[in-house]
């Protein structure tokens, strides 16, 4: 099979393309014929040994996917051959073919096609995850999503509009705020052009955010911060900024806020009946047309530089995808 191969830390334009051997599921695992697997900014760090895990060189990098599943190992009782099914393994997902345990794979939901579901689980699941189980979301709070048009603030804008918040979409461009707009936001920042904590300030007269979600960091993490509503919620769910917000201890100390840490993939893993419980509640809200994937960018394998190049350059909106066949 062809294969993404990450043969030392670096650069993702340092991959390459390979034949590999096709794996062999074992027992309790079942191979998956991959059709589309979606790319994250984490893959950005794995491949670069900056990641919180790291995976010694030589591996296949990608962490979610969607396909057929080909066979079964012996033990397996959920899927069988010719089920549609998404994964989300350690690694391997970009390849052709990947083998998981049954308990990282779901059911695609309908509506779905493989591209939607290749992209769905990882960022829809961290941000369900963020909003209910950390920030403990309620209908008529109001939500400040940063990065609001990318693969996982897009998500964070429909899944709060789907829970009944006033959701305040904030990105670099006017065109990012558009396709936020799209997705359900009730109001839009261009941080670009103004300042994030007086335009909060003037949309909520003078209350701010009760819960902010930032995937960005850096400077605007901050100022996002002092907009923050007294004992408000602020998720930390990453830092595509390349920057760490360092917060004054006297900001979150003078709102009786909250700053909380999101990290999904090993709280999914210790906490695999609330993962299901929550995968299944967003099958439903994409059966009420509710909650809509989006992919806006999919490509070959053999265009692996541009694919990452669209999410290091910060150009994504929505979801990239790898398309195997």
């Amino acid at each position: 099979m062809r294969a993404l191969v990450c043969k030392a830390y670096g650069s993702p334009d340092e991959l390459a393309v390979e034949d590999v051997d096709d794996p062999v599921p074992g027992a309790g695992e079942i191979l998956v014929d991959i059709k589309a697997a979606g790319l994250n900014f984490p893959d950005i760090l794995v491949i670069g040994g900056q990641y919180q895990v790291k995976t010694p060189p030589p591996f296949i990098p990608g962490h979610e996917a969607a396909g057929v599943v080909a066979a079964v190992g012996e033990g397996t009782r959920r899927f069988k051959v010719g089920d549609r099914a998404i994964i989300t393994p350690s690694t391997g997902a970009f390849a052709e073919r990947c083998a998981v345990p049954e308990s990282l794979a779901m059911s695609v939901p309908d509506g779905l096609d493989f591209g939607q579901a290749a992209g769905f689980t990882i960022t829809y699941s961290t941000s369900y995850h963020a909003l209910v189980q950390h920030a403990g979301l309620r209908e008529g709070e109001t939500v400040l999503v940063l990065g609001a048009a990318g693969g996982v603030g897009i998500t964070a804008v429909e899944i709060a509009k789907a829970l009944g918040a006033r959701v305040i979409a904030a990105a670099s461009t006017d065109e990012k705020l558009e396709f936020a707009k799209s997705a359900g936001a009730d109001e839009t920042i261009n941080y670009g052009e103004a300042s994030l904590r007086d335009a909060v300030r003037e949309i909520t007269n003078g209350n701010g955010a009760d819960v902010i979600y930032d995937p960005v960091g850096g400077d605007i993490g901050e100022q996002a911060l002092r907009s923050i509503a007294r004992g408000g919620r602020y998720l930390v769910i990453g830092f595509a900024s390349g920057a760490i917000p360092s917060f004054p201890a006297n900001l979150v100390l003078l709102k009786e806020a909250n700053v909380m840490g999101v990290w999904w993939g090993p709280w999914a893993t210790r906490n695999p009946l609330l993962q299901a419980q929550n995968l299944q509640a967003m099958g439903e809200m994409i059966g009420k047309g509710l909650l809509h994937p989006r992919v806006t960018g999919s490509y070959s394998l053999d265009e692996f530089k541009e694919a990452f190049r669209a999410i290091t350059t910060r150009r994504v909106r929505g979801k990239v995808v790898f398309q195997m066949d």
